[in-house]
């Protein structure tokens, strides 16, 4: 642990060359609502905008140092980790071929450019990110390039510990830090670095528990779906070596929040905090909710991971937030088709509530219409009250909101 300790030390004093420690900031609001002291480690306002650069950063030099100099290298990513490679490519002057996802949103593409200019070559390979992967690990074979890992390389994992090296410095040790997990690089740097020191909380997207299934099975093992929305978290396998690291500290520090909760945190902490976070950023906060009771009285570090946020996103974060508040349904509705129908259902509501989509799925039926019915409300009670009406009035529903198959086909 101690080796670990100082490689990890030394590996952050290196790193002042090129960026400065990121902030860690008490935050007022989370402090007065959890009866804690909340920091947040403010990995969301570095160079890229990630705490990815810091694993590669380290992965590159440690290469460099040991006289080997690849002729490129190779990574693949749809996101942060392809920002980093591509940042510490251009500081070392190296050639780097980064592999991306054709799905990749074009802001991703050019940020990662940008970052690594002249120096990078982005090849946009496969639908999903697996068949990105097997493509850079085939090239990386054909030219002799050197892989960087995402995550599951030690490298890499005593770069993300510079994280904790820094929360060290900048406030001593705390009692509880809580971190997102995706292929466990982070967790596993950050608590090799402070040992039984502290608490850990791990914190996953419910679409993508790699974590809690590794705990299950007792070793990584791969999840058959992954929902990609926290896509800087959404991991089908968490990694063999960062599980290795993380197995001993037992089942009970995972936690899983949904997709949705997810956005009503990220739309809080830009509303009232004026921070910019990526799902996977939010983690480390929404989790909270479901920890309160735990970290009253304490001192808790939570790491924003990121804050790469494309804002044509927004309308779908809104939604998602509406819908896990409770103040948006949808339904499936079988309406009579007479005159006078329609304004018969509209008295239902009540002054607060509002259609927000209303589209027959059989245009051909005759006496009775099926209606995708979408409506927000300013309460959440206010649908219990609806849904009572439309009962009493005989008329056929469905809520489909939290339903996963016929919502993804129909919303």
């Amino acid at each position: 642990m101690t080796d670990f300790r100082n490689s990890a030390q030394a590996a952050e004093a290196l790193m002042r060359d090129v960026f400065e420690p990121t902030p860690l900031q008490r935050n007022d609001h989370l402090s007065e609502r959890y009866g804690a002291e909340i920091y947040l480690k403010r990995e969301d306002l570095s160079p890229v905008r990630s705490y990815k650069l810091r694993g590669a950063f380290n992965a590159i030099r440690k290469r460099l140092a040991a006289g080997d100099t690849p002729t490129s290298f190779v990574a693949a990513s749809a996101g942060n980790h392809a920002q980093g490679v591509a940042y510490m490519c251009k500081h070392f002057g190296l050639n780097g071929v980064i592999f991306m996802p054709v799905t990749t949103p074009e802001q991703k593409i050019m940020k990662t450019k940008t970052f690594g200019g002249d120096l990078i070559e982005v090849r946009l390979t496969g639908d999903y990110f697996d068949d990105t992967l097997a493509a850079a690990q085939s090239y990386c074979a054909s030219v002799s390039g050197h892989f960087l890992s995402p995550f599951d390389d030690e490298d890499v994992i005593e770069g993300q510990a510079s994280v904790g090296v820094e929360i060290e410095a900048q406030l001593g040790v705390p009692d509880v830090i809580v971190m997102p997990v995706g292929g466990g690089g982070l967790a596993s740097g950050v608590s090799s670095f402070f040992g039984d020191k502290c608490a850990y909380v791990l914190v996953e997207p419910e679409g993508g528990k790699s974590l809690a299934e590794a705990y299950r099975a007792g070793h990584p093992s791969r999840l058959n779906h992954i929902d990609t929305f926290a896509d800087g978290a959404a991991v089908a396998q968490i990694g063999t070596k960062t599980f290795e690291r993380l197995k001993h500290l037992g089942p009970d520090v995972a936690h899983a929040v949904s997709e949705n909760r997810l956005c009503t945190t990220m739309i809080e902490m830009l509303n009232v905090e004026g921070f910019v976070l990526e799902p996977a950023g939010a983690l480390a906060i929404d989790v909270l909710k479901d920890i309160a009771h735990e970290i009253k009285g304490k001192t808790v570090v939570c790491v924003s991971s990121g804050g790469n946020f494309d804002f044509e996103r927004l309308p779908e974060v809104k939604e998602r937030s509406l819908r896990s508040s409770g103040n948006k349904k949808y339904y499936i509705l079988r309406m009579p088709q007479r005159p006078g129908a329609l304004k018969d259902f509209l008295n239902m509501l009540g002054p607060d509530d509002d259609i927000s989509r209303f589209e027959y799925l059989k245009k051909s039926a005759r006496n009775f219409g099926s209606i995708l019915l979408g409506i927000e409300s300013g309460t959440p009670e206010n649908f219990a009250k609806i849904e009572s009406k439309m009962v009493a009035s005989g008329y056929d529903f469905r809520d489909i909101t939290d339903d996963d198959i016929l919502s993804g086909f129909l919303i």
